[in-house]
């Protein structure tokens, strides 16, 4: 049997040496024989065609612990398998396919179904709160129970107007697999805060220096109509914020704003970012 080196096998397979020593290693195409003293690899005319066939299955991305597999296979077998294989690369294509459709689509669209961005300036005052890691199925009713039964219900007063509103602020995200932290937020008139420190102890009091905020109203009363539309008014703020050069000066709020259908609906809630 004629044998050949493998720089030559190399040339005559168009495989590098680098991934015919690689192939050696891993079982896949092993030499014909190996020099005992100094290791050289020699291969034989007939391995050629196993190594072309490595060679495809790598470019179709078979990972080479299947390849391995798949040579152990009768051809029937073989060809079955990589018939899945190739179905489900397909399939995963279609579906890059679509996601990048609908990115491009959407960046198309993104500046003309940008929300209006507006910006109101907020006066130093005094807030009353707590800081919670929740799930986001908790957001509410753990607001509920701050705002409504213990606060508002323990007749706390808040600060006149939108500088008044309870609001959230979002210092992480929240989500299925995410818990924020989320900070509870009820401004206080400056010469009742103590008092409020000392009939809820559990909760802090701080001074919030004034600043103006980046905020987006609500469509409709009472919620957003979808997580699809939220996410819209997120994008929409966080593009104002660098489009008009503006730097952040905390993280993402929720205000909630008292509306014309008061406890029927529960307050607007506007999306806000402190500014520097």
């Amino acid at each position: 049997m004629e044998l050949v080196s493998i720089g030559e096998f190399s040339r005559l397979s168009r495989l590098s040496a680098k991934a015919l020593r690689l192939y050696d290693e891993l079982g896949l195409l092993v030499p014909a024989r190996v020099d005992a003293e100094t290791g050289y690899r020699w291969y034989s005319a007939g391995q050629l065609e196993r190594a072309g066939l490595v060679a495809a299955l790598r470019r179709i991305g078979i990972p080479l612990a299947r390849v391995k597999e798949l040579l152990a296979l009768d051809p029937a077998a073989a060809a079955e398998e990589i018939r899945a294989h190739w179905a489900g690369t397909e399939a995963e294509h279609a579906a890059r396919r679509r996601v990048v459709g609908g990115l491009v689509e959407r960046l198309h669209e993104e500046e003309s179904e940008m929300d209006e961005v507006e910006v109101r300036d907020v006066p130093a005052r005094s807030v009353v709160g707590m800081v919670r890691r929740v799930r986001q199925e908790e957001l509410v009713p753990t607001g509920r129970e701050l705002f409504i039964h213990r606060l508002r219900g323990g007749g706390v007063a808040r600060v006149d107007g939108i500088a008044g509103a309870p609001f959230m602020i979002y210092h992480g995200e929240v989500g299925g697999d995410s818990d924020g932290p989320v900070e509870w937020c009820w401004p206080v008139p400056d010469d009742g805060a103590e008092e409020v420190a000392a009939r809820f102890p559990d909760l802090t009091v701080r001074r919030e220096a004034a600043h103006q905020e980046a905020f987006i109203r609500q469509g409709a009363a009472g919620r957003w109509d979808s997580a699809a539309q939220a996410e819209q008014a997120l994008r929409s703020l966080a593009a104002w914020v660098v489009r008009e050069g503006r730097e952040p000066a905390g993280a993402l709020r929720m205000v909630l704003v008292p509306n014309a259908g008061g406890e029927r609906t529960g307050p607007d809630g506007e999306f806000a970012v402190p500014l520097r």
